[in-house]
């Protein structure tokens, strides 16, 4: 889970052009705006091949949130290339 999570922080940190994503901060708090928001959620839909429903964009709110929800997403048989 910790290869998944740091993937998500590259993912993130590039797309809001920020060096550091903390595991719970707030994205607003980090400057990412609804815009960025839609950029990052369809970053991750492309990278691990998710579809997030339009009513759970919002819950894609901090790096931790993010990963619970790619794992909540994530067919199993890719989910346990990540979790041990």
């Amino acid at each position: 889970m910790a290869q998944l999570k740091e993937e998500l922080r590259a993912l993130i940190a590039e797309i809001a052009e920020i060096d550091t994503i903390p595991d719970d901060t707030h994205f607003k708090d980090l400057g990412i705006d609804s815009m960025m928001g839609v950029e990052i959620v369809a970053a991750i839909e492309r990278q691990y091949q998710i579809k997030i429903p339009d009513d759970e964009l919002k819950e894609v709110s901090t790096l931790n949130k993010s990963l619970e929800i790619v794992l909540a997403k994530m067919p199993e048989e890719r989910r346990s290339r990540f979790v041990a």
